[in-house]
């Protein structure tokens, strides 16, 4: 592995892990892109580019995620109740969500995130929020929301804050408890996701050097390292910054994003 590529994670490392620390956006989204380009720069199992930045993703939100709900569980937001009513169907639908990405080929994995990183950017660029206009479902409704949940950000490699947050919020908790669980929601989805993808990739022979499965370590070690120690860095910026126009641009970066995945997938530009 050339000292460049090593470079390369420990600075994508830096930008998401500020990223997330200004903006309470997780990583997996900016990382997924990132790590699939650098894979295709280096040449390294290219067909299994998108799996292997799906699954080294997830890994990486295990440690980031793990800290964030610390934080919040001391901040006293993190409603327990509502992530162990969540986490069985969380957990069933990250699995599943993994297997998916095992079984689906490279072209449809790229649309189906390039539709992610499209809906996540529009929503962030207009600012869209659902309206709480309905009150928690039983504990049946919890199971399928916290499955369908697990099993899209398991396919897109992300924590799972964009759809959780959402989704309480609907259903009238408020924005900062909200935040709160999602975050630590984003722990059995990295978990789960990570653990899943690693087997189910463990008989592969054409994944690079270092791999565990679909996880690449050299990235999980590079970028988890530097976005660790950035994210501090990050909320303490976020203090100084203007938020709405950061909001903006992380908008269109993941819109561009969207488009250049699609445009690789398909060969149209």
């Amino acid at each position: 592995m050339s000292a460049s590529t090593i470079f390369a994670f420990l600075l994508t490392g830096v930008f998401s892990g500020t990223v997330a620390g200004l903006l309470g956006v997780g990583g997996g989204l900016i990382i997924v892109p990132i790590i699939v380009a650098i894979l295709h720069a280096q040449g390294l199992a290219v067909d299994y580019a998108i799996k292997i930045a799906v699954a080294t993703s997830l890994a990486i939100i295990i440690p980031t995620s793990l800290s964030s709900a610390r934080a919040h569980h001391r901040s006293g937001a993190l409603r327990w109740p509502l992530f162990w009513q969540l986490l069985p169907g969380i957990i069933a639908g990250t699995v599943l969500g993994g297997f998916i990405v095992d079984a689906m080929p490279e072209l449809w994995l790229r649309l189906f995130f390039s539709v992610g990183c499209w809906a996540v950017g529009l929503k962030m660029l207009l600012g869209a929020q659902p309206k709480p206009h309905r009150q928690l479902p039983a504990s049946l409704g919890m199971s399928v929301a916290g499955s369908i949940i697990g099993a899209i950000s398991a396919m897109l490699g992300i924590g799972g804050g964009s759809l959780t947050v959402p989704f309480l919020h609907w259903c009238n908790v408020n924005m900062r408890e909200a935040v709160a669980t999602s975050s630590a929601c984003g722990l059995p989805i990295a978990v789960a996701g990570a653990i899943t993808l690693a087997l189910t990739g463990l008989d592969l022979e054409a994944l690079p050097q270092y791999s565990l499965g679909y996880i690449y370590l050299p990235a999980f070690l590079g970028i988890a390292t530097t976005a660790i120690l950035m994210a501090p860095v990050g909320a303490k910026l976020a203090h100084r910054l203007p938020i709405p126009v950061l909001k903006k641009c992380l908008a269109l970066f993941l819109l561009v994003a969207g488009t250049r995945m699609l445009g690789k997938a398909t060969g149209w530009f």
